[in-house]
Parts: structure tokens; C-alpha cells; sequence
């Protein structure tokens, strides 16, 4: 073939494959601005949902200035409605990102003095070098930002002051100095240590933002209740990636703890509260883990949309809510403590010694139990059936026979139906010696929002309950593995805005 013709057909080919290659490369970018696009509709549309959800909660709080509630239930209700305004308004930040720099410095807000009485701890933010990273000459210092927040002790105020030393090179005039870092309130007053000071005496010690303000102004720190409720508001918004982590550990459990207890919502519209739940779930093993649920009623559709997919054995009361869950996902166990409280109950009321006798039999099956505390889950599992399993026959025996004896109305006879009722569920710890004996731990994880209830009363909205249960489940969390609430969190406002996504496990409670 003449070589002419061959080098046509060899450019042709090139031609081709170039051509073949702008086409993958138009594709690609095709594909890119259609992901782009989509992106920023998402992003529009969030924008836009989130602007007329504050426009919403701005013409309620205008509206229900007029509505007639007691000075408790207007107190609540304005510091929910600052709450849930600033965290909304914390969302659509963060979706809008960083603003352009101005033409012009903006004029300042005026702020507050912080009391110079007030003892400042100073800590200094040295670059790494003092030699001038571009040309290697020495560093002079030019002057310094200095920034000073407000922090806490616990009662014990103080101002932090953050100082950042500017330095310049006079060869090449490189200014060095160490970046300041980002802030869960960039602009704002509050350090860490008062934002976690704030949460932790109002979902941990009870304190309503309204006791909070008055201890502080004893201090002669003047901060209105707004602020403190916009503070939760934001720290709600920022600790809402720990809890979503939370929730994926605790459904990691291959058995949880369940129980729920009522709550008090308010409603401003009729002037009056109206019942909400919350629902509790706590993990098992060395490191647990609880989780509140924050729902409008306790239906056990609340129950079912929190666990979604997770199979594993359930410990529950004898709440018909949850029996439409048990089946081939979920086994259900029973709580023996129910059971014991059952036959104390009727021992108190009437004196009766068989519910006595009860008492005494259930005993025993703890200090069997308790001895089998340390063994590892199969070694208990088989300790378990060798030890526990003829007291229990032996019970089940005894019931059997008394409970056609027993008055139909009597608290002895309505414990003996419970317990034979439950008992599937009761004797299911012979199963595997991961089942929990009772429910007792998810109860003590409880037990103060039984407490907090008289104090802080109601929730202001459900927006507010759910940012409580939020917060009280990463408190809870922290207790229950040994660690301090407030210098945990503490510690996690100071990570938090510089941790990234992936990284975010490394900032939960977990022992």
C-alpha cells in the first residue's frame, strides 16, 4: 500500500481518537454542571423552606404575645421560640455559607463590656516558626488580635482572652500569625465552657433558662434569657451530626432497652399543654449508649419509625404499643423488677404472705444472677439454664397451681396473671446470656426527666423537645460511661468546628 494512503489512515485514526476524547471529555462536563445544577436547586430549595420557616415561627411569636398564658408558660414560651428561630437561622447559614467581604468594614454592633473585675486567663497563640516562612528571615512582632469571650468554671466566671501575636518580615513583608480558630458563636460572648455551662444546669440540673438568669445576674453577669435560649438553639443545631452518629452505635446493639415516659408540650393556640412522650433506648455492654426520642403520643408507630430496620431482642414493659414490633425481626424480652414490684405491691396493700413468698423467690433468682455478672455471654448463658432454670420451673410450677386459688380482683392475683402472662418473655435470659435480667437501666436513664419535669414543667414546642432529647441523649450518654458532663462537653464545643465529618465518632461519649 502506497505510504501516503497509510499516513491518511493513520491521522484518520488520530483524528478519531481525539475526536472520541473531546466527546467523553463534553460528557463528563455535561454530567458535572447537571450534578451542579442539581446541587444548588437542593440547596435553593432548603434555603427556601428554612426562610419561611422563620418567617412562620416569627409571626407565631407576634401572634402569641396576645394569647393569655400564666407568666411559667410565657417564660417557656419565649425562650423555645428564640431557640428554635436561632437554630433555624444556624442552618441557613451554614447552607448560604461564608458572606463576601464588604466594600466597606460594616460599623460594629455595640456589645456589652465584659466586667474588668473579672480575672483574665491569657493564653498566647505563637506561630510555629519565628523565622519567616517565605524567605526565611527573622519575624518581628507587629501587634496582636486579641479576642475575649466570656467562659466559666463551674460559678466561677472569668473572661478568656485569646491573643494572636502578629508578626512581620521586613525583608520580603510576609505577616505571620496563627489563625484564630472557628467557634460554635463566632460572634458572640459565650466560650465553650459557658455553653456548656447553659446545657448542662438546664437538661442536667433542671434549671430553667429563667433560675439560670437570675444566678447569673448574682455573679453580675447580665444575660437575658433570650440569649441563653438562642445558645441552646445553636448548640442543638451543632450537636445534631453527634447525635445521628449516636443513634447508628446504639442500633448496633444486638439488644436494647426500652421504655418511655410523658412530657408536658405546650400549646399556644388553645393556651394550655397537651401530652408528648418521650421514648428511651439504651445499648448494652461496657460502653452503653441512650438515646431519647422525642413524639407527639406514645403510639407504638414511634417505636417502629426510630428502630426502622434493626433486628435483635427488645427489653420492654407490658406497653401494648410495642407488641406489633415482636415477630421474626424483633424477640421480646420481660422485665422481672415489673414483676417483683407486681407481688411488692400486693404484699404492701394486704399484707399477704404468699405475694411474700413471691418476693422471696424473685430474690433468689437475683443473687443467682449476680454471681454470674462477670462471666462472659456464653459462659452465663450456660450457667444460667444449669442454675436459673429449676428455681424458675419451680416458680412456674407454684403459679400454675395459685393462680386459680387467688381472688380475681386482688393485686396478688393481678400480679401472678402478669408474671405467668410474661412469662415467655421473662425466662428468654436462659436464651443467651447477652438478655438482661430487667429493665433497670434504661429506668435510671429516666429518672431525671421524671425530675426535671418539675422544674422545667413543659416542653415550649416539639422543635424544642426533639433539640432536648438531642442534647439530654449525649448527657446521658456521657453518664452512663463515666465522664463528666460538662467537661465533656465542653471539650466537644472546642473540637467541634474544626472536626470534620468523618471524624465526628472521635467526639462522642463513649468510654
Amino acid at each position: 500500500m502506497d505510504s501516503a494512503v497509510l499516513n491518511d489512515i493513520t491521522d484518520l485514526d488520530t483524528l478519531r481518537s481525539m475526536v472520541r476524547e473531546q466527546w467523553a471529555t463534553i460528557s463528563r462536563r455535561d454530567d458535572a454542571i447537571a450534578q451542579r445544577d442539581h446541587e444548588i436547586a437542593f440547596k435553593d430549595a432548603k434555603i427556601d423552606k428554612l426562610t419561611h420557616e422563620i418567617a412562620r415561627l416569627r409571626r407565631v411569636q407576634f401572634a402569641a404575645k396576645s394569647e393569655r398564658m400564666d407568666p411559667a408558660q410565657r417564660e417557656l414560651f419565649d425562650e423555645a421560640m428564640a431557640a428554635d428561630i436561632a437554630a433555624l437561622e444556624a442552618e441557613l447559614e451554614a447552607l448560604r455559607g461564608p458572606a463576601p467581604p464588604p466594600a466597606r468594614a460594616p460599623r460594629k454592633p455595640a456589645r456589652r463590656t465584659l466586667p474588668p473585675e473579672l480575672p483574665r486567663i491569657e493564653m498566647i497563640h505563637e506561630p510555629a516558626s519565628c523565622d519567616c516562612a517565605t524567605c526565611g528571615q527573622a519575624l518581628v512582632k507587629t501587634g496582636a488580635h486579641v479576642s475575649e469571650k466570656l467562659d466559666v468554671e463551674p460559678m466561677k466566671f472569668f473572661v478568656r482572652r485569646d491573643v494572636h501575636p502578629q508578626y512581620a518580615c521586613k525583608h520580603c513583608e510576609t505577616i505571620v500569625a496563627e489563625p484564630v480558630a472557628p467557634a460554635i458563636l463566632d460572634r458572640g460572648l459565650a466560650a465553650p465552657g459557658l455553653l456548656a455551662q447553659v446545657a448542662i444546669q438546664k437538661y442536667t440540673d433542671h434549671l430553667p433558662l429563667y433560675r439560670q438568669e437570675a444566678i447569673f445576674a448574682r455573679a453580675g453577669i447580665e444575660l437575658s434569657r433570650t440569649t441563653l435560649a438562642e445558645w441552646i438553639g445553636v448548640v442543638g443545631v451543632a450537636l445534631q451530626p453527634l447525635v445521628e452518629a449516636l443513634r447508628r452505635h446504639l442500633r448496633a446493639s444486638p439488644v436494647l432497652h426500652a421504655d418511655e415516659t410523658p412530657v408536658a408540650q405546650l400549646d399556644p393556640g388553645a393556651g394550655k399543654t397537651k401530652r408528648a412522650y418521650l421514648f428511651a433506648y439504651r445499648s448494652i455492654g461496657a460502653t452503653p449508649v441512650v438515646v431519647f426520642d422525642y413524639c407527639p403520643s406514645r403510639a407504638g408507630k414511634h417505636a417502629a419509625a426510630f428502630l426502622g430496620d434493626w433486628r435483635g431482642a427488645l427489653m420492654v414493659d407490658d406497653f401494648s404499643g410495642y407488641k406489633a414490633l415482636f415477630g421474626e425481626r424483633l424477640i421480646e424480652l420481660a422485665c422481672w423488677a415489673h414483676a417483683r414490684r407486681k407481688f411488692v405491691d400486693a404484699h404492701k396493700a394486704s399484707g399477704s404472705p404468699l405475694a411474700q413468698e413471691a418476693v422471696r423467690c424473685i430474690g433468689e433468682i437475683y443473687a443467682i444472677e449476680a454471681k454470674l455478672r462477670d462471666l462472659d455471654d456464653e459462659a452465663r448463658r450456660r450457667e444460667r439454664q444449669r442454675h436459673l432454670g429449676p428455681p424458675l420451673d419451680e416458680l412456674k410450677r407454684w403459679l400454675d397451681e395459685l393462680q386459680p386459688k387467688a381472688l380475681g380482683n386482688s393485686g396478688l392475683r393481678r400480679a401472678i396473671d402478669y408474671t405467668l402472662r410474661r412469662w415467655r418473655a421473662l425466662t428468654r435470659l436462659l436464651d443467651d446470656g447477652r438478655h438482661p435480667i430487667d429493665n433497670n437501666p434504661i429506668e435510671n436513664a429516666i429518672r431525671s426527666i421524671a425530675i426535671g419535669r418539675k422544674n422545667w414543667l413543659f416542653a415550649g414546642s416539639e422543635t424544642a423537645g426533639k433539640r432536648a432529647a438531642a442534647i439530654m441523649s449525649l448527657i446521658a450518654t456521657a453518664k452512663a460511661n463515666g465522664l463528666e458532663p460538662h467537661a465533656w462537653l465542653t471539650d466537644v464545643l472546642t473540637r467541634l468546628p474544626t472536626t470534620k465529618d468523618r471524624d465526628i465518632d472521635s467526639l462522642l461519649p463513649l468510654a
